[in-house]
């Protein structure tokens, strides 16, 4: 299973980003999906997830109305588009599959976001 998230780069505070996680090894449509990020000397923390359907989704409060979690089944992909961007927003973000609720199952390598204040 490879979890490939890319799209990530430096950006003004305010602006907009749109990250992917292209996924490949396993069915795709079985999996939730979920993106999560570190920033420096911080731990792992939950950013957003969907559903296998991507009927319902669900995001952390710091990121709730400027960030959209999306997925398109027949291409593999998971979207996270970052809107209205803050410096804490800074981070690696990651994104993550599961097949049940409470435990994620795969991790891909992370993509760099930094927003510069």
């Amino acid at each position: 299973v490879q979890l490939q998230a890319s799209g990530g780069g430096l950006v003004q505070a305010g602006g907009s980003l749109r990250l992917s996680c292209a996924a490949s090894g396993l069915t795709f449509s079985s999996y939730g999906m979920g993106w999560f990020r570190q920033a420096l000397g911080k731990p792992r923390e939950f950013v957003a997830a969907i559903t296998r359907s991507g009927g319902s989704t669900d995001y952390a409060d710091s990121v709730k109305g400027r960030f959209t979690i999306s997925r398109e089944n027949a291409e593999n992909t998971v979207y996270l588009q970052m809107n209205s961007l803050k410096s804490e927003d800074t981070a690696v973000y990651y994104c993550a599959a599961r097949l049940r609720q409470f435990q994620w199952d795969y991790w891909g390598k992370g993509t760099l976001v930094t927003v510069s204040s």
